[in-house]
């Protein structure tokens, strides 16, 4: 995972607007596109070619402005391979207004699905992963999403094995199957000749939202939990007022979904100095870590 944004609406110095990549194997998947993301995937040495995937929690441009400029530099380079992008109804419309007044007719297939922000639903998979929705409570329509890697091959274990089997046979137990001769009978059992399988990770992205108690059950046991914190939690007025989340209520919420590991983000420009906010959230959970810009923080299978 890589933080390229952390800002909420207004940015501030060294503090852009949301975005971050997910990448799981050799998959990249770019998660919001605040403004001026394309220059961050360029400091940060991340190559958009990779990023097939898109995913934009709501229509505040916070969250979505830097989406034409990374489609029109993919389209500007000839990209050819088609981009998958998924967010709420009326994302379509405003960039087909833009690509129209621009002249832009893209080089490669736009493939847009809109999603419902009030469900909990699959929406996307791979031979990778597998994404839900997660309704948040904000001020316009609005998700989180929520990435869970599929189960993983068990590993064969060269002193388990019998002796004599062929390439194909030892090729089948490493995909997972049982050996069987021509009538049937059970030759090698796969569970007898394999060991478990590396941790299947997940990773839950919880964009703008009123602090939810209840939705903590739909990401309970999440490996990595981002969840905003626009707010010290002296300001929670504030936040209930502006549909946000302080750094203490990311921790309890954290705390409620038993969450392993907590980065929190989208931090408001007014607070030049985020230690406060990591002080704050600690005080009700452990571990947590700030989103900054440029942070990589990987999930341990």
């Amino acid at each position: 995972m890589k933080i390229l944004g952390s800002a909420s609406a207004t940015p501030f110095l060294n503090r852009h607007h949301t975005a971050q990549v997910l990448t799981v194997g050799n998959q990249s998947y770019l998660i919001d596109c605040g403004e001026g993301t394309q220059r961050r995937l360029v400091e940060y040495k991340v190559r958009h070619q990779r990023l097939n995937t898109i995913f934009i929690s709501h229509l505040h441009g916070d969250h979505f402005f830097g989406l034409f400029g990374l489609l029109s530099t993919m389209h500007l380079q000839g990209r050819t391979e088609p981009v998958q992008l998924f967010g709420p109804a009326g994302l379509d419309e405003i960039l087909t207004t833009q690509f129209r007044y621009s002249h832009t007719q893209l080089s490669f297939d736009l493939q847009f699905t809109a999603v419902d922000p009030d469900q909990h639903a699959l929406v996307y998979e791979d031979r990778l992963l597998t994404v839900h929705t997660l309704p948040m409570r904000h001020r316009i329509p609005c998700c989180g999403y929520l990435f869970r890697e599929k189960p993983k091959r068990r590993h064969l274990d060269k002193n388990r094995l019998p002796e004599g089997l062929t390439p194909t046979q030892l090729g089948r137990l490493a995909q997972g199957d049982d050996l069987h001769d021509e009538a049937g009978t059970l030759l090698v059992s796969n569970t007898d000749v394999t060991t478990e399988p590396n941790h299947s990770r997940s990773y839950a992205f919880c964009s703008d939202t009123l602090y939810t108690e209840s939705l903590a059950e739909l990401v309970r046991g999440v490996d990595l939990l981002y969840h905003e914190a626009t707010f010290l939690d002296d300001m929670r007025e504030r936040a209930a007022t502006t549909h946000h989340s302080t750094a203490r209520q990311a921790g309890l919420f954290a705390r409620q979904a038993q969450a392993r590991h907590l980065l929190i983000g989208h931090f408001s420009s007014r607070y030049r100095d985020l230690e406060p906010l990591l002080l704050e959230a600690q005080t009700v959970f452990e571990p947590v870590e700030l989103a900054t810009e440029g942070k990589t923080v990987s999930i341990p299978e």
